[in-house]
């Protein structure tokens, strides 16, 4: 039972929550692309797990890009505003686990590399606000996935022991987030990381498809 002995449960948002991977490459294509840049091929794998201030500082450092932080950052929260609001789906099963937590009394958090604004846009949409006890980004901690940093600073927020906590992650940075954490992972398949299944079955101490594989809870 992948609940035994589990205090808290704490969700990734993009690929796990919410089906958005999908949509940052054709931002990052087309934010490259004012500067005439074309997207490289491995500018997805290495950003990956980075907070939204270290992947501005990335780009900027990589491109060249004559913008400050806060611009680029600002640039991209425009950018995402209206797919977030209209386009971007909660994933199958979620709103179902999360009613089922809520039930059983375990508190639940959200540990996200997105911004801030972003992260509450989504969680109003959808009506999440109720099922979390804590919502945190890795802006807020001194290192993104796959530190530890973020994972742990829920756990801290929902006082429950790290070795208590269950992580439901899509990407392998965020994997190993919760490992290094001391932490029981279930990675969740997205199309995205497609390219990583088997890794993640690997390191993960579950591995599902669907939020709905886990039904009846």
């Amino acid at each position: 039972m992948i609940f035994k002995d589990i205090e808290a449960v704490i969700f990734d948002l993009d690929g796990t929550l919410v089906d958005s991977m999908w949509m940052w490459e054709s931002i990052d294509i087309e934010y490259l692309g004012r500067y005439g840049i074309q997207l490289p091929e491995d500018l997805q794998k290495k950003i990956e797990g980075m907070s939204f201030s270290e992947t501005a500082g990335y780009f900027k450092e990589r491109f060249q890009l004559p913008d400050d932080i806060t611009k680029i950052k600002n640039d991209w929260n425009e950018m995402a505003w209206d797919k977030y609001r209209n386009e971007v789906p909660v994933k199958d099963g979620v709103k179902e686990l999360l009613e089922y937590l809520k039930c059983k009394d375990i508190p639940a958090g959200i540990a996200t590399s997105n911004s801030r604004e972003l992260v509450e846009l989504i969680i109003q949409k959808h009506k999440l606000n109720d099922y979390f006890s804590s919502i945190r980004t890795s802006c807020e901690v001194a290192k993104g996935k796959p530190a530890p940093d973020i994972y742990l600073l829920v756990a801290k927020d929902l006082e429950v022991e790290p070795t208590r906590c269950l992580v439901f992650e899509d990407v392998m940075h965020g994997v190993m987030a919760g490992k290094n954490a001391n932490m029981k992972v279930c990675a969740v398949y997205d199309k995205f990381s497609d390219k990583d299944q088997e890794q993640k079955r690997r390191m993960a101490d579950y591995y599902i498809h669907s939020i709905k594989d886990l039904m009846p809870f």
